[in-house]
């Protein structure tokens, strides 16, 4: 925690998205951002301690002594929490991008060594301080484009020396530097060439061994799994899994990205934190996910970047009640962004949800996934003062200026980390 500061007038806010009501959002109620037109923030101690109209806010006798930073008329809302990224890398996989506009297909690229495996072995080689400061460089970019927090997994690593190399990069990445970030081991993200022939033995391994140390470590909150063709079966992705919630470590599954393998059904059974891509589900997925609290986390980046026509089913899912958040997909291969405005802007257009039910699924619903909902994704009094303001005059004009960044500052616990004045 960073030592206190000063307390601070926030005003000028000619919207306040205050994201306040029920958590999670779900149906109608993700639409709704009760907002607050002319509004204010008193932050004290990094944490939000009155919210509402200004003329309200600046009558309060601490506020009249708080220093005072006025914005002039732009909008304001939670922080954006990105609850699905692929942080740690060694560099980009730009060939592959130019393969795939030639006519290859993704999972061609990967039978012919290309795809996760090709970032497995450059990670392997590069040091900690390389793997450090290349994060650290796109965290930056993260603040700059509004997000306080992210999750990051592991699973580019795929032995334990590699993977424990990367969490330990996420454990010194925490201290580092001031955006919060959520670490996920996702030792099964495909299996490694040296168990290519005998995936069951990866499997026991992750399960008798990596999985446990892991969480004796204190290194991960959430265990992932790619359920896929070319990955894991729902079988083993169900035995990785429940390693990991014996371990204390909550389920997290890449589900039905590609294709529809049963994995999304695994993760209500689980009743996992998470289930992620879902572009391949059906009515009847459709119809678990929304009886449950599973967080369907969409990944419109990655369809995007891919050239692909199949975008996850949103409006089916909103309808029938599910609980649904963005994030970004970050990753070398399928979603090299770092701008949660540009996946508003994909889901908006590609999935067709409006701008107030975008801006709900990219803070409060994936804070509800990360288990930060106590503390993070709305701005409510008691909350840590995560926020980010734009240099717009509705909110709806954020997704609307598609690939343009208008976030002028984000604030992270009451500290200012990103400025276009700084």
């Amino acid at each position: 925690m960073p030592p206190p500061v000063a307390d601070l007038l926030i005003t000028g806010c000619s919207q306040l998205v205050t994201l306040q009501g029920p958590v999670p959002r779900r149906g109608r109620a993700l639409g709704d951002l009760a907002i607050i037109d002319d509004g204010a923030l008193l932050v004290s101690n990094h944490r939000i301690r009155a919210v509402g109209p200004r003329r309200q806010v600046e009558r309060l006798r601490d506020a009249r002594r708080a220093e005072k930073l006025d914005l002039g008329g732009q909008v304001v809302h939670p922080g954006f929490v990105d609850s699905h990224t692929h942080l740690i890398f060694p560099a980009s996989r730009a060939a592959e991008y130019e393969q795939r506009i030639c006519g290859k297909t993704y999972e061609q690229i990967a039978r012919s060594g290309g795809g996760i495996r090709l970032t497995v072995k450059a990670l392997r080689r590069a040091s900690p301080a390389q793997l450090k400061n290349h994060a650290l460089e796109f965290l930056r970019e993260f603040a700059a484009h509004g997000t306080t927090t992210l999750e990051a997994k592991t699973g580019y690593g795929l032995d334990w020396k590699n993977e424990l190399k990367i969490l330990k990069v996420l454990a010194d990445l925490r201290q580092q530097q001031p955006l919060d970030i959520v670490p996920t081991f996702l030792g099964a993200h495909v299996v490694p060439s040296e168990f290519r022939t005998r995936p069951d033995a990866w499997v026991n391994l992750l399960v008798e061994q990596l999985i446990p140390a892991v969480a004796k470590a204190g290194l991960a909150e959430f265990c992932d799994v790619f359920s896929e063709r070319g990955a894991f079966t729902v079988t083993q992705a169900a035995k990785i899994l429940e390693a990991g919630q014996a371990c204390g470590l909550a389920p997290r599954i890449h589900a039905e990205q590609l294709s529809n393998t049963g994995a999304a059904r695994l993760a209500v059974k689980l009743q996992a934190a998470s289930s992620d891509h879902l572009e391949k589900i059906n009515r009847a997925d459709i119809r678990a996910l929304a009886a449950s609290n599973v967080v369907c986390t969409l990944l419109p980046g990655c369809s995007f970047h891919l050239g692909l026509q199949n975008y996850a089913p949103a409006r089916e899912l909103i309808a029938a009640g599910a609980v649904v958040a963005l994030a970004t997909d970050f990753n070398p291969g399928t979603s090299p962004t770092v701008s949660m405005p540009m996946i508003l802007s994909l889901a908006c257009t590609q999935m067709r949800m409006t701008p107030s039910e975008a801006l709900a699924a990219a803070t409060i619903n994936p804070a509800y996934s990360l288990r930060r909902h106590g503390c993070i994704g709305s701005l409510d009094v008691g909350k840590y003062a995560d926020l980010a303001a734009f240099d717009v005059a509705d909110y709806r004009e954020i997704p609307y200026y598609f690939g343009v960044n208008l976030c002028s500052m984000t604030m992270k616990r009451g500290v200012i980390v990103h400025s276009k004045k700084m």
